[in-house]
């Protein structure tokens, strides 16, 4: 992947990787979730398959060095969904309006909070969130699941029964097309053989599905 800085118009710099393959159909940005970064080793597998599929990624710190300092301590901003779907949506903003990206559709990956901050961003740029997959995550944390419009899919692990719950819960505020995925055999974290090749076939799939061609 290309390492990159993410400057936002107004707000703090994020360190980033962007990768787009020639001719690719869209562009998925990955929401990490609590306590995570751009170097997740689940997301960067998942990556690495919609590579595969076509599709251009964009992994990002949601959170600056300082903030990420100040989380370690009192974790104030890592379950701090408004602020985190506030700068998930400014990412969203920034990638719809780079030249390099501007033409390609976007997706968003969510994981654990990062989840709910990608169904707030959904909700807020309706217009440029074409979908939105969630994996082991709290779409029930999500600020505006009513005015979520994205098709949204949502991976959960069999064996994490209180997560299974919770996005049932959310997915019954869904209006949107959406569909809730159980992963047999998976834990929160889908550590188990061959549970996160699932994961990131079944996300692929549904990002080709559901976005729209790209534009020109």
């Amino acid at each position: 992947m290309s390492a990159q800085t993410t400057v936002l118009s107004g707000g703090p710099d994020l360190a980033a990787d962007l990768h787009i393959p020639a001719g690719a159909r869209g562009l998925v940005v990955f929401a990490h979730g609590s306590g995570s970064s751009r170097r997740s080793p689940r997301n960067i597998e998942v990556a690495r398959t919609l590579h595969y599929a076509g599709l251009g990624t964009l992994l990002f710190d949601l959170l600056t060095a300082a903030e990420e300092r100040r989380d370690s301590v009192d974790a104030s901003l890592r379950f701090d969904i408004p602020f985190l779907t506030e700068r998930l949506t400014a990412v969203v903003d920034e990638v719809r309006s780079r030249k390099d990206t501007a033409a390609l559709p976007v997706g968003l990956f969510g994981a654990s909070t990062g989840a709910a901050a990608a169904l707030g961003a959904a909700a807020a740029r309706p217009e440029s969130v074409s979908s939105v997959v969630s994996r082991g995550g709290r779409p029930d944390l999500a600020p505006d699941l009513e005015g979520v419009r994205a098709p949204t899919l949502m991976l959960v692990g069999s064996r994490d029964p209180q997560v299974i719950d919770l996005n049932q819960q959310a997915a019954a505020r869904l209006s949107a097309e959406h569909e809730l995925y159980i992963v047999e055999g998976a834990t929160h974290l889908f550590e188990e053989p061959g549970t996160l090749d699932i994961v990131a076939e079944r996300a692929a799939a549904w990002f080709i599905r559901t976005m729209p061609a790209r534009a020109h």
